[in-house]
C-alpha cells in the first residue's frame, strides 16, 4: 500500500473535533480511506451492510474493473490467460505470483498429478450419504473431512503445511467431485490416471466406466479447462471473504476451504449457473422458443415475479469479460457435440440474441454473464445441473487458497470481527412469570 500525500478530513456537525484520515493508493483502482483509528479517536463505527464500500484487506492477486469489464489475475488479463495458458499454469500464477517457465510448469503439473488420489477410507465416508443428496451437501462434508485424513498439513501458520495442503486440495477436488457424481448415479468410482492432463483426467473420472474406456475429446477438455480458468478467482466475493474470515481464526486450511464451499452453494453466488439452466428448462416446458416473447414480457413487468437468471452482474457494469470467452467456448462445444440443433440450446441462443439486441436489456446492461454460458456448456458436456456448483468450487479452490495464504502472510492480519449498529431493546429486567 502506498500512502497518499492527500488526507481525508472527517468533520461532525455536532461540535465533535474533526479527524484526519490517511488515504492509500493502490497500483490501480480507487483510493482507500483508512478508518482503522476511527473508533479509538471518535467512539464511532462506520455502517456498511454487505461491505460494499469497505476494503477488508490489501491484495496482490485479482483486480476487477466492473465499469471497463476488466479482470486481471496477478496483472494478466483473463482473455490472455484463457487463450494462452492451461488451468494448472493459472494455478501456479495465482499461488506464486508469476507464470511458470517450462521446467516449473512440468514440475508443478507432476506434483499435482501425484496427489490426485484420495484416501480409500473417503469412499466409506461418502457412502454414508443418501444417493440423492445434493452434490454440494456431499462436497462440504468431503472437503471438511480431508482434515481428518491429512493430519500432517493442518497447521495454517506453517508455510510448508499450507503449501502441501494447497497441492492436495487442487489435486483432489476433481477426484472428490467425480466421486460425488458417480455415487449419485450408482456407478463405480474411477481412479485418476497420471498420464492425462488435469482437465482430461477430470472428464475421464466423470464419464469412464470399468466396461468402457473414455477417450477425452480435445474440444470438450479445453472447454472444461477454460471453465476452471475463468472461475479460478474473483477478488473479495462472498465465498472468498468467508474463507479469509474462517481462516483468520487459525482453523486448518481444509476447514477454511469447506466454509468457502458452503458459501458458494448459495443461489446468489455459485448457484447462479444452475439457476440459469433451470430457467431455460422452465421456458422449454412452457413451450420453448415460441414462448420467449411471453417470458420477456413477464421479465419486463415490475409486478411479475419472473426473474431473468444468468444476465447482468453485480460487479460488471459492462460486458463480463469471462462471458465473452465462455460464449466462444459455448458455440465450439455445441458444434462439436452436434447439440446446436437441440431445442434447449436453440432456446438459449434465441434468448441470448434478444438480450444483446433488445433496448430494455442493453440500456440496463443486462448482458448474458459467465453463468449463462457455463451452464449451457456444462450441460452440453453431459454434466448434470446439480453438479454445476461443485465444479465451480473445484475451480475456485485455488483462488481461495491463494487468498488464504496471502492473508496469513500479511503482518496486519487479525481475526475478523465486524461491528454492528444495534437497534434492539435497551437493557431491561426480567419480570416474574406471572407479570409477563
Amino acid at each position: 500500500m502506498t500512502p497518499s500525500d492527500v488526507k481525508a478530513t472527517l468533520s461532525f456537525s455536532d461540535g465533535s473535533p474533526s479527524m484526519e484520515l490517511p488515504l492509500y493508493k493502490g497500483s490501480i483502482g480507487p483510493d482507500v480511506i483508512d478508518i482503522r483509528k476511527l473508533y479509538a479517536q471518535t467512539g464511532k463505527f462506520t455502517y456498511d451492510p454487505g461491505f460494499l464500500s469497505t476494503a477488508s484487506c490489501n491484495s496482490t492477486i485479482t483486480y476487477i474493473d466492473g465499469d471497463k469489464g476488466e479482470l486481471l489475475y496477478r496483472g494478466y488479463p483473463i482473455e490472455q490467460l484463457a487463450t494462452q495458458c492451461d488451468f494448472l499454469e493459472t494455478c501456479y500464477l495465482l499461488l506464486k505470483g508469476e507464470l511458470p517457465n517450462a521446467e516449473q510448469r512440468t514440475d508443478f503439473t507432476k506434483l499435482v498429478t501425484n496427489h490426485t488420489m484420495v484416501n480409500e477410507q473417503m469412499q466409506f465416508f461418502l457412502r454414508g450419504f443418501r444417493r440423492d443428496a445434493h452434490p454440494m451437501a456431499v462436497m462440504t462434508g468431503l472437503v471438511g473431512a480431508l482434515s481428518a485424513f491429512y493430519h500432517d498439513s493442518t497447521d495454517i501458520t506453517n508455510p510448508q503445511h499450507r503449501e502441501i495442503s494447497a497441492i492436495r486440495l487442487i489435486a483432489k477436488m476433481p477426484t472428490l467431485v467425480a466421486m460425488a457424481y458417480k455415487y449419485g448415479i450408482g456407478q463405480p468410482f474411477i481412479y485418476p490416471k497420471n498420464s492425462l492432463s488435469y482437465s482430461a483426467n477430470f472428464m475421464r473420472m466423470m464419464f469412464a466406466t470399468p466396461c468402457e474406456e473414455y477417450e477425452p475429446d480435445d474440444v470438450l477438455v479445453r472447454a472444461i479447462d477454460r471453465i476452471f480458468i475463468l472461475h479460478a478467482d474473483h477478488e473479495q466475493n462472498a465465498s472468498t471473504s468467508t474463507v479469509r474470515l474462517c481462516g483468520s481464526s487459525g482453523t486448518n486450511p481444509f476447514a477454511a476451504i469447506a466454509a468457502g464451499v458452503a458459501c458458494l452453494w448459495g443461489p446468489a453466488h455459485g448457484g447462479a449457473n444452475e439457476a440459469a439452466l433451470n430457467m431455460l428448462k422452465d421456458i422449454q416446458r412452457q413451450g420453448g422458443v415460441e414462448k420467449i416473447g411471453e417470458f420477456i414480457k413477464q421479465v419486463k413487468d415490475k409486478n411479475s415475479n419472473v426473474k431473468l437468471m444468468g444476465f447482468g452482474h453485480r460487479v460488471y457494469k459492462n460486458y463480463d469479460p469471462r462471458a465473452k470467452l465462455m460464449r466462444e467456448t459455448c458455440h465450439e462445444v455445441l458444434q462439436a457435440t452436434g447439440l446446436h440443433d437441440d431445442p434447449l440450446f436453440k432456446l438459449a441462443m434465441a434468448l441470448e440474441k434478444i438480450a444483446l439486441e433488445d433496448d430494455y436489456f442493453v440500456s440496463r446492461k443486462l448482458y448474458p454473464n459467465v453463468d449463462f454460458y457455463s451452464g449451457i456448456v456444462q450441460s452440453a458436456l453431459g454434466i448434470p445441473v446439480s453438479l454445476f456448483t461443485a465444479i465451480f468450487a473445484l475451480a475456485r479452490t485455488v483462488g481461495w487458497i491463494a487468498q488464504l495464504n496471502e492473508m496469513i502472510g500479511d503482518p496486519e492480519y487479525k481475526i475478523g470481527r465486524p461491528r454492528q449498529l444495534f437497534v434492539g431493546s435497551v437493557a431491561r429486567n426480567v419480570k416474574p412469570i406471572g407479570e409477563r
